[in-house]
């Protein structure tokens, strides 16, 4: 217990429109709204708009976006003893005005950072009213964009005028819901004396031991109480019974606390080892506690190797001495009303990370700084994580009021976060460093700011000075050595960076997006960068949550819901570019949505599988991205249903531990083994040369021996690899456990023959055993089980047989499943079925 009191101020809230274009139905009513909560939700819970998600009904609900809301509550209080009344508002989104008791509190327009007000003066004894006003975050913005100037952007609204989430006004792959409310928690605090003002807490390995350091920065009020900080550890291996501590005095307002623990265990990545965690607990005491926090740390070490070498220079994580081949996805807000994502839906999403092999995931710089379930599980669950600053493809303008607001969001989310066993990596933007230079911005900003002090000068002194332990690089892409020279030039008047290009292949990061846009994802194989932040593919999201968002009749790739779900320029027409060199179009609706599916799994796979047999020159690959925000043909593995795609399989087979595949090297093919354990992996490996109806034609077998976390490359003798028939022959590559294939030809090129699978299924605990045969070759069979039951999920897919194998898949779901219905050549799916005569 401490003398600090804290009570949360949640209830009795009410919103109502006070300007703009609400409808005369909204306009008339005061409204009961969630704390912490959002606009949105309100008027969902109240029948009055139609779900943004359904349909066409995002044009419906844009008036929202124009509208002042007004929140307001009434709490009571009653003097308490202590000398400050504190109201702390974890996050309002965005541009409000606070008033308590008729009385201005203050004024604020960042979502991603706190406010606490000082409001001892103002409180009554019995009933208080507080009101936040919100200004309209559409007109917002726009005022805020002529008044700092225009900067380039990709989309029409200016999301860089204002310091709410970029994709919260739309995105190629998000609704915009210009969402506006108290979107989280709020508290009063009460405390005389002294309190904890900020704790920053680093944990580092020692030897067998490790320290811990406390950074502490105090409040105080006008008594100048005396007070001292004191630390405790628990956790593996430490005595619970008497807990290491250490204690320091305060002077002044800051204090520096330093524990050594004799023993400490190493906290790892996923499938690196173990994640153990301590807690950190640190006390403010004076006569008695005054105020205490806690933090959750493990003991570990990071760095990002760039050495140079023949190439350019490295880019490889480095956790615990040991490199990482970091198998990654990019993440987006998981609901576009953000407020409706709680610790339950995190953990189900990094879950789903964990089971398709991933070990890291970056937080994209449209979106928001995730929040402490996100990095508490991430943690818990040995997920590393990458968090963008909020700068995204757009110039930022670097002039006053956003200068110092992004100053404080910076200083407030460095401190949060970089406790954190998972996080690796900040980073300053999302490719404003590749939009300065390739995009005509040097133009058309003519000598205005975009961004380069926050990138080049502020973010690694804020870091420099709060959390030097933290890597940081100024953006992604990025290539070591780049550098800012503020000096304007006749072409570039707002400054030059100087060393690389931010897309030099030799070192840094680089995003890969030609493929998509313009061209075959097969040339992703001309790359091989030192590491992929960024590529993917599109593809629709799984039946049941595409059928149950549209209410097209009929349903077509391009009929009206479609459309509105589908956020990429020219989306459909590059869904059917990239569909067209390895499969034709199909004519039916739900032919097409599987082909679009499969070709999104494959082209990623194929990437993945490229980059892979390239380490440890390249040395990690995330992929455009994780998660939805809502229903939408997107790059997702995981779509707005929280249901996985095909290619939530692609990931889990090209990111498996150990891997086979077939690749071109030096005008030939090679058989590539990636061994991710920390086991030699030894046995023969057997290369054949098949038919399409299973007959051996050639091979070679040879023992192998794949150092642990290392990979070898295997030549294939050309009298192998040499087709005679490229339409209806395949390499196989076998080693002990693992198998990888080629196939010569394109399916709509090859003679793959029709689909002949036989199904057999029984229950299992967990779900349904099906056991797929083919009685000729099958390539990637997959079960697109959600069209049986709305919460199934096959555990495999993507699955190619031989003539006569078998494969065995685990479906897991609720309830009772029609295990016959899996047999539905709508549900058991493979390319066989894309290939027409």
């Amino acid at each position: 217990m401490t003398s600090l009191s804290s009570r949360t101020i949640h209830d009795g809230w009410t919103a109502r429109a006070a300007s703009g274009p609400a409808p005369a139905e909204v306009s008339a009513q005061t409204l009961p709204a969630a704390v912490p909560g959002c606009i949105h939700v309100d008027l969902l819970d109240a029948g009055l708009i139609p779900d943004p998600y359904q349909g066409a009904n995002e044009a419906l609900v844009a008036w929202i976006g124009l509208v002042d809301w007004t929140f307001e509550t009434t709490f009571a209080w009653s003097p308490d003893g202590h000398t400050r009344q504190d109201l702390v508002f974890e996050g309002l989104d965005t541009v409000a005005a606070i008033r308590l008791n008729g009385r201005l509190l203050g004024e604020t327009a960042n979502q991603h950072r706190s406010y606490r007000f000082d409001v001892g003066p103002l409180l009554v004894d019995g009933d208080n009213h507080l009101e936040v006003a919100f200004r309209a975050p559409v007109p917002y913005a726009n005022l805020q964009s002529v008044a700092l100037g225009a900067r380039p952007r990709p989309y029409p609204l200016p999301y860089e005028a204002i310091r709410k989430s970029a994709c919260n006004f739309g995105w190629d792959w998000g609704i915009a819901t210009f969402t506006t409310g108290i979107w989280k928690p709020v508290r009063l605090e009460s405390w005389s004396g002294a309190r904890l003002a900020e704790v920053r807490i680093t944990a580092a390995p020692e030897g067998d031991g490790g320290a811990v350091e406390a950074d502490v920065v105090i409040e105080r009020d006008a008594a100048d109480l005396p007070v001292s900080v004191s630390l405790q550890v628990t956790g593996p291996g430490l005595d619970a019974d008497a807990p290491p501590a250490a204690a320091a005095p305060v002077d002044g307002d800051r204090v520096h606390v330093r524990l050594a623990l004799a023993a400490a265990e190493r906290w790892w990545p996923a499938g690196y080892g173990e994640q153990p965690r301590y807690v950190v607990d640190v006390r403010l005491d004076g006569d008695e506690t005054v105020d205490a926090a806690q933090r959750v740390v493990g003991f570990r070490t990071v760095e990002w190797d760039t050495t140079a070498d023949a190439a350019g220079s490295a880019f490889t994580l480095v956790v615990n001495d040991q490199p990482i081949f970091v198998k990654g996805v990019n993440w987006i807000p998981d609901d576009a009303l953000p407020v409706r994502v709680d610790r339950a839906r995190v953990e189900r999403r990094l879950r789903q990370a964990l089971d398709a092999n991933l070990n890291l995931i970056r937080v994209w710089g449209g979106g928001l700084y995730e929040s402490e379930d996100f990095y508490d599980l991430a943690d818990e669950l040995g997920l590393l994580t990458w968090q963008d600053f909020l700068f995204a493809c757009a110039g930022y303008p670097e002039e006053e009021p956003l200068r110092s607001e992004i100053e404080a969001e910076a200083r407030e989310n460095v401190v949060r976060l970089a406790s954190h066993p998972s996080l690796v990596l900040l980073t300053g933007n999302n490719e404003a460093l590749e939009g300065f230079e390739d995009w005509g911005w040097k133009q058309r900003l003519d000598g205005r700011s975009w961004g380069a002090h926050y990138y080049y000068e502020l973010f690694p002194r804020v870091i420099g000075e709060l959390a030097p332990h933290v890597p940081y690089i100024p953006g992604s892409p990025f290539s070591s050595g780049m550098g800012w020279d503020p000096a304007p030039t006749a072409d570039s008047p707002s400054g030059t960076q100087t060393g690389p290009h931010p897309l030099d292949p030799g070192s840094g990061t680089v995003h890969l997006w030609r493929q998509w846009n313009d061209r075959d994802w097969t040339t992703y194989r001309e790359h091989t960068p030192r590491f992929v932040a960024e590529f993917g593919w599109q593809g629709p999201p799984s039946w049941t949550t595409l059928t149950g968002s549209l209410d097209d009749a009929p349903l077509t790739p391009e009929s009206p819901g479609m459309i509105v779900h589908q956020k990429a320029m020219e989306g459909n027409v590059k869904l059917t570019n990239g569909l067209l060199p390895h499969f034709r179009v199909p004519d039916d609706m739900e032919t097409w949505h599987w082909a679009m599916q499969l070709n999104q799994a494959l082209a990623v796979g194929a990437a993945l599988d490229h980059f892979r047999s390239w380490a440890p020159h390249t040395m990690g690959a995330i992929v455009w991205q994780l998660n939805d925000c809502w229903p939408v043909t997107s790059w997702a593995a995981i779509d707005g249903g929280e249901r996985p795609k095909p290619l939530f399989h692609a990931l889990r087979n090209s990111f498996a531990a150990r891997v086979v595949t077939i690749q071109p090297r030096d005008g030939a093919l090679a058989v590539v083994l990636g061994n991710d354990t920390d086991e030699e992996w030894t046995g023969p490996v057997q290369v054949r040369r098949l038919s399409f109806a299973g007959e051996a034609l050639a091979g070679i077998t040879v023992q192998a021996t794949v150092p642990a976390r290392g990979s070898l490359v295997v030549p294939i003798d050309r009298g192998v690899a040499t087709s005679t028939g490229d339409e209806s022959q395949l390499l196989v590559a076998e080693a002990p456990g693992a198998r990888g294939l080629w196939f010569f030809a394109e399916p709509r090129d090859s003679a793959l023959p029709a689909q002949d699978l036989v199904l057999e299924a029984r229950r299992v605990d967990g779900g349904t055993e099906v056991t797929v045969t083919a009685r000729s070759l099958a390539r990637d069979v997959t079960l697109l089980v959600d069209k049986v039951h709305p919460s199934a999920h096959a555990e495999d897919g993507l699955i190619t047989l031989l003539p006569g194998e078998s494969a065995r898949i685990l479906v897991r779901h609720d309830g009772e499943l029609d295990a016959r219905a899996l047999a539905d050549p709508r549900v058991l799916r493979s390319a066989n079925q894309l290939v027409r005569a």
